[in-house]
């Protein structure tokens, strides 16, 4: 990455900066090539945070499924943790996850996992799975529940006699797609050796041909794990490794400091063959000690989440886009990598960090608003449709951590709790799925590249060419109001 005229003389975040076109090569978006290149089984630059209201297995899969990864939480208890990546490895890689209720269900229950968005659908069948192809009723399209009544039971509303397409019988993503089309149907099941697989939508086969999934040696879809630098980490870190977790991330607040350096050297020793993550920092100093005790990607980012009050309450952190910039190149020269963690908010911000030199970006409350991030689908008084999120550090999660501890203890913790323990974070009505953002994020950062005359990440990182602006020029960038 080079600056466009002056080099600055301050921090600078997402909003200082811009990216400057040049002559390129690349006449197309679908010649862009995202994957990371850091280590990891990832295909796309993208990683789900490890917030307990942002990552768990039914988003991790979904994002594995497109190229991206997912970070399940270091709070969850360790046979959770376990649970959740077995979970995930179990999951389809060609074919949608089946949300699957019985027929005695209702209309809520369904709208608290599931809003009565265009193709989604609900698989109506008894029993547990594995769910043989007679015990399925048939598939509820999800906007059938915009007009049923609360308490109608889903075996009463859906239709019998629901597609179906056998796994063994798709010779292409085009062969599903027109499949779908000519059976003028939102969703189908997907069925082999006479049992439910999963299902798949017009929109499923077509994304299909434009994201390549994260996958491990085994072909099982890719997961990532957290743990924190307290406790037996170790003991941790390799029953993590045994349930099959493809990254490792030991993460804490300020991660620039003796207890992560301890931890870190302790996972490494072990030997386990995984891309360890370490984090936070926002210094080149930081870097080099957390490489040096074993780290191969490092965490960048203090205070930038739109959880964390971490500046606004103690001063400390740095604008991202700087942070991002010096500790990138600090990293390249170690042979290490970096993933920008926090302050993304467009796809414009997604393309800075990676112009930084950022391998991945990860993402907190963005991905929080998505049907398939954690916690059930709540609606306020206006009919709109949120989930809660809240801050890793905040009385929440604290209380939710030291859960264990005994009452005065646990009381004692709370006093030095930051951030914001209950937000709102509100469907997108045109992008309520994970994979709607995976759509609009990448359809920007592939234009980006394609702006800069780079095919890949690492030609992205040598080609970006960027420009500071003042706030006004920030704002020039923006789309007028839709009523102007």
């Amino acid at each position: 990455m080079e600056f466009s005229g002056a080099q600055p003389t301050v921090d600078l975040t997402y909003s200082d900066v811009f990216l400057v076109p040049r002559r390129s090569a690349v006449t197309s978006r679908l010649q862009v090539d995202l994957a990371p290149h850091d280590g990891t089984p990832a295909t796309l630059p993208l990683v789900a945070a490890n917030m307990n209201s942002v990552t768990g297995p039914r988003i991790a899969a979904v994002l594995a499924r497109r190229g991206a990864l997912g970070v399940l939480p270091q709070d969850l208890p360790l046979q959770e943790l376990d649970a959740a990546i077995r979970d995930v490895k179990g999951q389809p890689v060609l074919w949608d996850t089946p949300l699957v209720l019985p027929p005695e269900a209702t209309v809520a229950d369904a709208l608290r996992l599931l809003p009565a968005a265009p193709g989604h659908g609900i698989v109506v069948a008894s029993g547990a799975a594995p769910i043989p192809v007679d015990r399925i009723v048939g598939v509820l399209p999800a906007t059938r529940l915009a007009t049923a009544l609360p308490d109608a039971q889903l075996g009463d509303l859906v239709h019998r006699g629901t597609p179906s397409i056998d796994a063994d019988d798709i010779g292409s993503e085009r062969h599903a797609f027109d499949v779908i089309t000519e059976a003028d149907v939102e969703v189908v099941t997907v069925v082999h050796h006479g049992h439910l697989v999963g299902t798949l939508s017009a929109r499923s086969a077509l994304r299909a041909t434009l994201y390549r999934p994260a996958v491990d040696a085994d072909g099982r879809l890719a997961v990532a794990a957290a743990v924190g630098i307290n406790g037996d980490v170790g003991a941790k870190a390799k029953a993590l490794a045994a349930a099959g977790v493809d990254v490792l991330v030991v993460d804490t607040a300020h991660g620039h400091q003796e207890g992560m350096l301890r931890a870190l050297q302790e996972v490494a020793s072990l030997g386990l063959g995984l891309p360890i993550v370490a984090g936070n920092i926002v210094t080149a100093d930081g870097v080099r000690d957390l490489v040096d005790a074993g780290a191969s990607i490092l965490k960048v980012g203090v205070g930038p989440g739109a959880m964390c009050t971490t500046r606004m309450m103690t001063a400390v952190g740095r604008p991202q886009f700087s942070a991002v910039l010096e500790t990138a190149q600090a990293a390249a020269e170690a042979g290490a990598h970096v993933w920008a963690d926090g302050g993304v908010r467009y796809p414009r911000d997604v393309a800075l960090a990676l112009a930084a030199g950022a391998a991945s970006v990860m993402v907190g409350s963005w991905f929080a608003g998505t049907i398939e991030a954690p916690g059930e689908l709540q609606r306020d008084t206006d009919g709109r449709l949120f989930k809660e999120s809240w801050g890793m550090a905040s009385t929440k999660a604290v209380q939710a951590r030291f859960g264990r501890l005994d009452a005065y203890e646990r009381a004692r913790k709370e006093l030095f709790a930051e951030g914001i323990s209950s937000s709102r974070i509100y469907l997108d009505p045109l992008r309520p799925g994970i994979e709607d953002l995976l759509d609009m994020i990448t359809s920007g950062v592939r234009s980006s590249f394609t702006y800069a005359g780079a095919a890949t990440v690492p030609e992205f990182h040598d080609r970006a060419l960027v420009g500071l602006q003042s706030a006004a020029g920030y704002e020039e960038g923006k789309a007028l109001p839709v009523s102007w």
